[in-house]
């Protein structure tokens, strides 16, 4: 059997299935977890897994697992990965299938991800004895986590004899029927920090007595804003946000004590690693001048999500057949959100593409992480080949 005729046959079965598989997506999305608590995703995986013939392993630290399907030891093996965990955010949806608990939702496409993953599995297992090569299913915990779920899976044993991998990611910013693709650096690292400001109290009347945590504080915040916008090349993107500011007691004391809490974004490793020591500098330089003392804690996230040239070919060779070339779109800027997949890509190849969910009728082209979010079903399935089809190339490509 050539791939040609391979494909279709697995095609001919996602086709089969994608009702099944849609209400599969609607079941995770009533009952999402958070991140470090996705049992019962965890167990409805693995058994759709273990009826498909799959071997699992499981692990002791959290609810990830690794399903394989293994034709030869000698074989190729090709990766594709899904994340599982939803949102802190309440639903306000008002869709049938709408989150059924209290302040958790999937805004975010994970419950979508898992189901395509579910659906490839499901259609390749069934084509199992024509497979050009092995294929292993990583179903990952804690994206949304600030450490992400991906190093835990990698640090036991997720990626080892991988050649390839492959990911998706449901993507409001373009229509259904099409994919966004984007060569070499695709997504911004994604660092936290936090910064405490120790001043001293005294009566709001008598300010000159005390050490104004919040004034130095705010001069603090206007110096952060001015590294990107003076102390970085403009054309090498970078973002410090602060997300948090906590302190003081009473409208009648100065302040004694601050603490803030954010983000930084960047594109270039260059740039990341330079941007902590002129932060410390700047929070130094006005402490000092202010008589304030400080803690500052920075601390290095995920790294920038780089996309292998080789990779994308597959993905938009095996696109523009499904969808038609028209629809498969280069996305040619990169964005400034992070995203753990980049922690497999800095270790085998890989590639990352966007999954076109808008659909005006259905409401589906809200942005992430708000509370009317929601993945066109009818994606679903443009997933399932564009995913199975990559996979079956990369293996033949390899074999």
């Amino acid at each position: 059997m050539d791939n040609t005729q391979l494909k279709e046959k697995i095609f001919n079965t996602i086709d089969t299935i994608n009702e099944r598989i849609v209400e599969i997506r609607h079941d995770l999305h009533m009952h999402p977890e958070l991140s470090g608590h996705e049992e019962h995703t965890k167990y409805m995986v693995k058994g759709i897994l273990e009826a498909s013939g799959y071997t699992i392993t499981e692990s002791e630290r959290h609810y990830g697992l690794v399903a394989s399907l293994t034709v030869s030891e000698n074989a190729p093996t090709v990766a594709l990965r899904a994340d599982m965990d939803a949102l802190p955010i309440e639903e306000q949806t008002q869709k049938p299938y709408a989150s059924r608990e209290k302040g958790i939702m999937h805004a975010c496409g994970h419950d979508s991800h898992t189901a395509i993953a579910l659906g490839c599995a499901i259609a390749l297992a069934e084509h199992k004895e024509s497979l050009p090569g092995n294929v292993r299913f990583i179903f990952q915990p804690s994206e949304e986590s600030k450490e992400g779920g991906s190093i835990e899976m990698i640090e036991e044993g997720a990626l080892e004899g991988v050649d390839g991998i492959f990911g998706l990611h449901a993507y409001p910013y373009l229509k259904t029927g099409q994919i966004g693709y984007k060569y070499g650096v695709m997504m911004a690292s994604a660092d936290i920090f936090s910064i405490e400001v120790f001043g001293k109290s005294a009566h709001g009347a008598r300010p000159h007595e005390g050490v104004d945590a919040i004034l130095v504080t705010s001069m603090i915040v206007n110096s952060l804003n001015h590294i990107v916008s003076r102390r970085i090349d403009p054309l090498h993107p970078a973002v410090i946000s602060l997300g948090t500011i906590e302190g003081g007691k009473a409208s009648n004391i100065i302040c004694d004590h601050v603490l803030l809490k954010g983000t930084v974004r960047t594109i270039n490793e260059g740039v990341r690693n330079a941007i902590p020591a002129m932060m410390k500098s700047s929070i130094e330089g006005i402490c000092t001048s202010m008589g304030a003392t400080y803690n500052f804690d920075y601390e290095f996230g995920q790294p920038e999500l780089i996309n292998d040239d080789k990779m994308v070919d597959i993905v938009v060779e095996e696109a523009k057949m499904v969808l038609g070339a028209k629809n498969v779109i280069d996305l040619v800027d990169p964005v400034m959100g992070g995203e753990d997949f980049s922690e497999y890509l800095k270790r085998i190849p890989g590639a990352f593409f966007r999954l076109g969910t808008c659909n005006e009728e259905k409401e589906t082209c809200i942005s992430q992480h708000n509370s009317r979010f929601d993945v066109d079903d009818d994606a679903l399935q443009y997933g399932m080949k564009i995913m199975t089809a990559s996979a079956l190339s990369f293996l033949l490509q390899k074999a």
